[in-house]
C-alpha cells in the first residue's frame, strides 16, 4: 500500500510540475509561446538591471550563408527539450541545438517527396511549425505550399504513414475543383489533442475554409465554411446566393489561438475577394473580417463578431485573437483580445463573445460609391481602448520635415479623405491606417501578471485608385486579352505599367528572366507572397504570357479563351492600380511622424500606460529630428524580467524595453532586419532570446540567419 501511495504522490507532483510549467510560461513549445498566443515568457534571468549585458552567443545560417534571391523569413521558432525548430527563407525545416546553434538535421520539401504533385517548384513563406508527441512518436507538422507534412522530430525524415508518402494535399477537401485552387498556409497549424487545424494564404478563387486533420493519418476530420453554404448560419448575409461556389479568400491566414481547457479555437478572418470592390458580393458577407470561436473538436461555431462589414479596404483581421484574463467588477474574467488593421482593439468574454467594453455602431460615409457598390452604412467602433493609430488625417498631419511639402499638400487635397472607412474611388482615396495596419500579422503580446497588452502599430497612409475592368472575353487578340487579364489579376501588385507597386517588384523585364515554361509554372504555383493562379485556363495563361513576356508572334494570334456563362459573370467590375503608399519624393511617409509605434494598454481599464515611436531613420536623427518610428512587422514578446523584446523595424535593430515605462534599455545590431517574432527559452538554466533575421519587405539586405542572445 505504501508503495502505491508513493507512486500516486509522485504522479501528482509530476502533474503539478507540468501544470505549473504551463501556467508559468517557462517554455516556448508553441508558436507565440503558448496556445493562448500571448507571447509571454515567465523567465526572469534577464531583467531590467542586467539586460545591458546581453551578448550574441550563436548564429545559425539556415541557408548555409547563401543569401541569393532569398524570400521573406518571418518564422517564430519553437524549442522542445533543448532543440530549436525553425524554417529558412526557402522553406527548409531545420532542427538545431538551442544552446549552441549546431544543426541536428534539415528537411527540404523541394526534394524530399517522390510524388510529382508535391514537388515544391516555388516557395511562399512560413511563420512557424507545430510539435506533437505521443510516447516515442514525436512529430513536426509543417506546411510548404499546398502540402502539410509530418516530419519525425528526432530524425528529420517524413513519416510515411501520414497522408500520402508523408504529406497531405491541402487542395483536396475544399468542395471545389482542386486543379483550380491555390493555397499556401503561411502561419503554423494549431494542435488540439490528435488534430491539427489550418486555413492559409489563398488565391482569389480559393475559399479560406478552416479545417482539421487527424495528426496521425492526415485524414480531414471537419471543415468550417467561412463562406457559408445554404442552410448554414450566415448564408443570409450574402445577396449572391451562389457566393459559396465561387467567392474566395475569407481566410484565417494569420493563424489561431486556443483555450485548451475548454477546447475553443479562436481565429480571425480576412475579407472576401475582391479586396476593394464588393459589387459582386453585396451584403455584410459573413464570415469575412470576423473573430470566430469554434469548437476545436468538431468545428462547430460557438460565436462570432464581425469587425468590418462588407470590407472594401483590405482591413482583414491580420493576427490571431489572444486569450487573456482581465478584471471586471472585482472578478477575473477569461477573455479574447483582437487587435486590427484599423487600429482598434476589441475585447470579448471568451465563452459568449459578449463585448467587455461597449462597441458603438457609428455611421460611416456611403455617398458616391462606384457603380454597383453598396456599402454598409455603419461600422463597429469600440469605446475603449481608443485606437492606437490615427484613423484620419488633416492638412496639419502632413510631413513638414522635407522640402516638397507644397507638392504633398496638393496631392493630399486631390484625394477623397473622410476617415478610416472612406469609400474607394477611381479618382483616389486616402487609406489610413494603410493596408498593412494598424496592427499587422505579428499581433500583440500580453502580460498575464499585469493584464497589459503591448501592440506595435504602423502609421502609414496609402492611396487607393480603382479602375474599371472590361473583360470582353472571347474577342480580340491574345495581346488584348493578356492586357485585360493582367489588369484583372496582376495590376494590383505590379502596377498598371508593370513597373511595380509599393513593396512589389517590377516585371517590366520579365522576358529577360523567365522562359515561357517557367512563367507558366510561376502563374500556377505562385512564389513568396504571390498566390498561384490555377483557376486560369491554359489559354488565359498564354494570353498573360504574351503580354508580360512580350511574345510578339503570340500577341497577334486570336484569343479563343473561355466566355463566362450568361448571368454567371463573377469578374469584378473594378480592380485597383496597386499598393501605393503616400510618400514624399525622398521616400519618407507623406504624413507627420510617428510612422511606427509601440503602445502599452491596460486591458482592465482600457487606458494607455505609454506609447513610444518604434524604429528610426538614422539620417533624420543625425539632423536632430526626434525619433520618428518606422513601419514594423513581427511582434513583441514580454518577459517576467520586466522587458519587452522587439525587432520588427527595417533599421536592423533589436531592442529591449522597460515594460513599465517604455524606456529603451538595450539595442543590438542585427545582420538583417528581424521582421519576425522573437522566442524566449531556457536550456540548462540559461535564458536565451532568439530572433530570425531575414531582412525587411521594404528592400535592403536580405538574410537567412537566426541570432541568439544571452547573458555572459
Amino acid at each position: 500500500m505504501y508503495k502505491y501511495l508513493l507512486s500516486f504522490l509522485a504522479y501528482l507532483l509530476l502533474f503539478s510540475c507540468k501544470e505549473n510549467q504551463r501556467q508559468d510560461y517557462t517554455t516556448w513549445r508553441v508558436y507565440g509561446g503558448s496556445p493562448e498566443n500571448i507571447k509571454y515568457s515567465g523567465l526572469s534571468q534577464v531583467d531590467t538591471n542586467n539586460v545591458t549585458q546581453l551578448r550574441q552567443v550563436w548564429t545559425y545560417h539556415s541557408e548555409g550563408n547563401d543569401s541569393a534571391r532569398l524570400g521573406p523569413m518571418q518564422s517564430n521558432p519553437i524549442i522542445v527539450d533543448g532543440i530549436l525548430f525553425g524554417v529558412s527563407p526557402r522553406l527548409k525545416l531545420f532542427a538545431i541545438d538551442a544552446a549552441t546553434g549546431q544543426e541536428k538535421w534539415s528537411f527540404d520539401p523541394a526534394d524530399s517527396l517522390t510524388n510529382p504533385r508535391w514537388t515544391l517548384k516555388s516557395v511562399n513563406m512560413n511563420r512557424g511549425v507545430a510539435y506533437w508527441e505521443e510516447g516515442e512518436d514525436k512529430r513536426i507538422i509543417f506546411t510548404a505550399g499546398p502540402v502539410a507534412y509530418a516530419v519525425n522530430a528526432v530524425t528529420g525524415k517524413l513519416i510515411s504513414g501520414f497522408g500520402e508518402q508523408g504529406g497531405v494535399d491541402l487542395k483536396q477537401g475544399l468542395g471545389r475543383d482542386p486543379k483550380a485552387l491555390s493555397l499556401s498556409p503561411t502561419s503554423p497549424v494549431m494542435i488540439y489533442k490528435n488534430l491539427f487545424i489550418l486555413s492559409g494564404l489563398v488565391s482569389d478563387a480559393t475559399p479560406g475554409h478552416i479545417r482539421a486533420f487527424d495528426i496521425k493519418t492526415g485524414k480531414q476530420q471537419w471543415i468550417f465554411h467561412t463562406i457559408p453554404y445554404p442552410g448554414e448560419p450566415g448564408y443570409e448575409t450574402w445577396e449572391d446566393t451562389t457566393a459559396y461556389r465561387h467567392i474566395g479568400s475569407t481566410n484565417s491566414w494569420s493563424g489561431f489561438s486556443l483555450d485548451e481547457q475548454r477546447g475553443i479555437l479562436f481565429a480571425g478572418t480576412g475579407n472576401p475577394t475582391n479586396d476593394f470592390y464588393g459589387g459582386k458580393r453585396l451584403g455584410d458577407g459573413l464570415y469575412g473580417n470576423c473573430v470566430l470561436a469554434l469548437d476545436a473538436l468538431t468545428g462547430k461555431l460557438i460565436w462570432h463578431y464581425q469587425t468590418v462589414k462588407h470590407d472594401v479596404w483590405d482591413m482583414d483581421i491580420s493576427s490571431p485573437p489572444v486569450c487573456v484574463t482581465v478584471t471586471r467588477d472585482g472578478k477575473r474574467v477569461d477573455a479574447v483580445a483582437q487587435t486590427t488593421k484599423t487600429g482598434m482593439v476589441f475585447l470579448f468574454e471568451r465563452t459568449t463573445g459578449k463585448p467587455l467594453f461597449p462597441i458603438e455602431e457609428r455611421p460611416v460615409p456611403v455617398n458616391d460609391p462606384v457603380p454597383g457598390e453598396k456599402l454598409s452604412p455603419t461600422q463597429p467602433f469600440p469605446v475603449l481602448p481608443k485606437p492606437f493609430v490615427r484613423q484620419q488625417i488633416t492638412e496639419n498631419d502632413l510631413n513638414r520635415l522635407v522640402a516638397d511639402s507644397a507638392e504633398i499638400r496638393q496631392r493630399f487635397l486631390s484625394l477623397r479623405n473622410e476617415g478610416v472607412f472612406t469609400p474607394p474611388t477611381t479618382g483616389g482615396t486616402l487609406i489610413i491606417p494603410g493596408y498593412d495596419g494598424g496592427a499587422e500579422w505579428g499581433g500583440p503580446a500580453v502580460d498575464p501578471a499585469t493584464d497589459v497588452l503591448y501592440v506595435n502599430g504602423n502609421e502609414m497612409a496609402w492611396i487607393l485608385n480603382l479602375v474599371e475592368n472590361k473583360p470582353n472575353y472571347g474577342t480580340g487578340t491574345k495581346l488584348e486579352a493578356g492586357i485585360r487579364l493582367y489588369h484583372q489579376h496582376c495590376m494590383g501588385c505590379h502596377g498598371p505599367q508593370r513597373n511595380g507597386s509599393g513593396d512589389y517588384p517590377s516585371i517590366k523585364d520579365a522576358k529577360d528572366h523567365y522562359t515561357t515554361a517557367a512563367f507558366y509554372e510561376l502563374l500556377s504555383t505562385g512564389r513568396r507572397m504571390m498566390p498561384g493562379f490555377n483557376h486560369l485556363s491554359k489559354e488565359e495563361m498564354n494570353a498573360v504570357a504574351s503580354y508580360v513576356l512580350d511574345l510578339k508572334a503570340e500577341q497577334l494570334q486570336r484569343y479563343r479563351g473561355r466566355i463566362p456563362e450568361a448571368g454567371a459573370d463573377t469578374i469584378p467590375s473594378y480592380g485597383f492600380t496597386g499598393y501605393n503608399k503616400f510618400l514624399t519624393r525622398e521616400g519618407y511617409p507623406a504624413i507627420s511622424p510617428p510612422w511606427g509605434t509601440l503602445s502599452a494598454i491596460d486591458l482592465n481599464s482600457g487606458e494607455y500606460l505609454w506609447k513610444i515611436p518604434l524604429g528610426e531613420f538614422e539620417e533624420l536623427t543625425q539632423k536632430g529630428i526626434p525619433i520618428t518610428g518606422r513601419e514594423n512587422y513581427g511582434a513583441p514578446v514580454i518577459t517576467a524580467g520586466g522587458l519587452v523584446f522587439i525587432a520588427a523595424t527595417s533599421d536592423q535593430k533589436f531592442r529591449a524595453i522597460n515594460k513599465t515605462n517604455g524606456r529603451i534599455l538595450w539595442e543590438a545590431d542585427l545582420p538583417a532586419s528581424g521582421v519576425a517574432t522573437p522566442s524566449v527559452y531556457e536550456v540548462n538554466g540559461k535564458q536565451y532570446i532568439v530572433i530570425g533575421c531575414g531582412g525587411s519587405k521594404w528592400g535592403g539586405k536580405r538574410g537567412d540567419s537566426y541570432v541568439a542572445f544571452a547573458l555572459p
